[in-house]
């Protein structure tokens, strides 16, 4: 597979997903590198660390992303979780006059936090999986992306109604966990992953290129969830959310509105767009995230040799740059959907630079939940006309 640009709307790209959840065909390959975390067989409950070789990246010139490898959950730890404080990711929430009382996250309203428990990630692995093997074949890995409709083969259009329908299928299968998360930010994840991959199946028949960032948009924001439950199953949630400093609380919450049609994030630009790209750009090409970036994220901060040491010492400032920006963004954005992601991506990020001096392999999960994040937020951009 040929390699994409070095820079997108998303940056270039980060560490391939820790875990071995199934990946959806046609991941985006990017930069080399060797920061591609532990691999096991859904669902082995414990990390055994792997080194990989040349790494499969997805943050990248976004026109290029096929459908991305997403990890699938080993949920067996994740049943159960109220959303109600810091340690299980809620963040002091209190009954809300008129809650709906199908949606198990309505009463949700405190500051986005790192999640520990949540019951929509057992139900989510299966479906994660579903797509993933739907996807494996018929030449959708190598498509090429640039063809519109109006173009296509007989043998293309039949590969994308394929495809189409798969994501049609996975999007359906998804809408009854909104109901059954805890989290407030669990739910927007999952109306968002419904959203693109249904505004693609819709573009289908007429596809041009630019909407193929409709499909990656929402193929990383399943990415993202499967890192939360990943770093729930693994422990790293628990061992590290703990540790940081909650956030303050949203300034307001978006309504739960109709969980059949979830809408898109954006359907429109807005203003931090293009500050938010900029802040991706200036972290992937940050020369300590160059040199961090090749490291063989398996070794555990106590086997780490000097090099290793003096390199996560020299990133910090980036990632913390990093995560204090997107959350800044996302409440500059006035969309309280895009506040949430933007403190969420900050959180996991803070989480992950806390536990850096005791990194074990499970940590990377944490940063996958903020750089993806940091992604699906880019890509809801793209889709929408801004680079």
């Amino acid at each position: 597979m040929t390699q994409p640009p070095p820079s997108g709307p998303w940056g270039s790209q980060p560490p391939q997903q820790p875990g071995n959840w199934q990946g959806y065909a046609g991941g985006q390959p990017g930069p080399q590198g060797q920061w591609n975390p532990p691999q096991q067989q859904w669902p082995n409950p414990t990390p055994a660390p792997k080194k990989q070789g040349p790494l499969k990246w997805i943050l990248g010139a976004i026109a290029l992303i096929a459908v991305i490898a997403v990890t699938a959950v080993v949920a067996v730890s994740c049943a159960g979780g109220k959303g109600t404080n810091n340690a299980n990711g809620g963040g002091g929430s209190t009954p809300t006059s008129g809650a709906r009382s199908d949606i198990a996250s309505a009463n949700d309203t405190g500051p986005v936090a790192v999640i520990t428990e949540d019951p929509s990630c057992a139900p989510w692995g299966p479906i994660n999986d579903t797509l993933a093997d739907t996807t494996k074949n018929g030449g959708w890995s190598s498509r090429d992306t640039s063809i519109p409709a109006s173009a296509w083969t007989p043998e293309m259009q039949a590969m994308y109604q394929a495809a189409a329908d798969a994501f049609r299928k996975s999007a359906d299968q998804t809408v009854p966990l909104i109901k059954i998360t805890t989290h407030r930010v669990m739910r927007e994840l999952y109306g968002q992953y419904i959203a693109y991959l249904r505004a693609f199946t819709k573009r289908v028949p007429n596809y041009t290129p630019n909407d193929n960032n409709l499909i990656a948009t929402g193929i990383t924001f399943g990415m993202v969830i499967s890192a939360v439950c990943q770093a729930i199953t693994f422990g790293s949630a628990a061992a590290r959310g703990p540790l940081i400093s909650a956030a303050q609380p949203p300034a307001t919450i978006a309504p739960i509105g109709d969980i059949n049609e979830p809408a898109q994030v954006l359907t429109s630009s807005n203003p931090v767009c293009g500050n938010w790209n900029m802040a991706v750009e200036q972290f992937v090409s940050d020369p300590t995230y160059l040199a961090w970036n090749k490291e063989d994220p398996s070794i555990p901060a106590g086997s780490w040799p000097p090099q290793y040491k003096a390199e996560n010492d020299s990133v910090r400032p980036a990632l913390v740059r990093l995560s204090d920006s997107v959350e800044q963004l996302g409440r500059e954005s006035k969309n309280p959907t895009i506040e949430d992601l933007g403190v969420l991506a900050a959180q996991y990020g803070r989480a992950f630079i806390q536990g850096i001096g005791t990194y074990t392999s499970a940590d990377a999960y944490l940063f996958n939940v903020m750089w993806r994040t940091a992604g699906a937020v880019s890509g809801a951009c793209k889709a929408v006309g801004t680079n």
